[in-house]
């Protein structure tokens, strides 16, 4: 009965922050088009990296929006926390870097708390699988 509870929660987390990253953030920057990810892409110049922000600023999409898809189907999930943490480190960087201070960065904070827990838990095992919804040890 625990793992269940613990399989639930996960999935919970996985739906609630996928679809926050996918759709909120990432969308949004993918609507933003080349102008917009080369607005994003130049906060890299806060770690000395002043070439290609379009580059940079479409990665950060494209890490959010897949990322965010890979936490709703419960597939690739570590390696798609690992790439929201690194987004999130930029941002958080970018974040102190401006003047935001930490009080500014409470979001950051929390999404990055999230996506250690699903970094260090996994999936879970209620997630898509070849054959549609899989659920292990059922």
């Amino acid at each position: 009965m625990e793992q269940r509870r613990m399989d639930i929660a996960l999935l919970i987390l996985r739906i609630v922050l996928g679809t926050t990253m996918a759709f909120m953030h990432g969308w949004l920057k993918m609507m933003g088009g080349a102008e917009g990810w080369e607005s994003l892409g130049k906060v890299m110049r806060h770690f000395g990296i002043n070439f290609f922000p379009v580059f940079w600023g479409f990665m950060a999409m494209l890490i959010e929006v897949g990322g965010g898809i890979c936490l709703i189907l419960g597939v690739a999930v570590r390696p798609a926390a690992i790439g929201m943490l690194l987004v999130m480190l930029v941002a958080l960087v970018a974040n102190l870097a401006e003047g935001y201070g930490w009080e500014g960065s409470v979001e950051i904070l929390e999404v990055s708390a999230v996506l250690v827990c699903l970094l260090l838990l996994g999936a879970g095992s209620i997630r898509v699988g070849g054959k549609g919804i899989k659920v292990e040890g059922n």
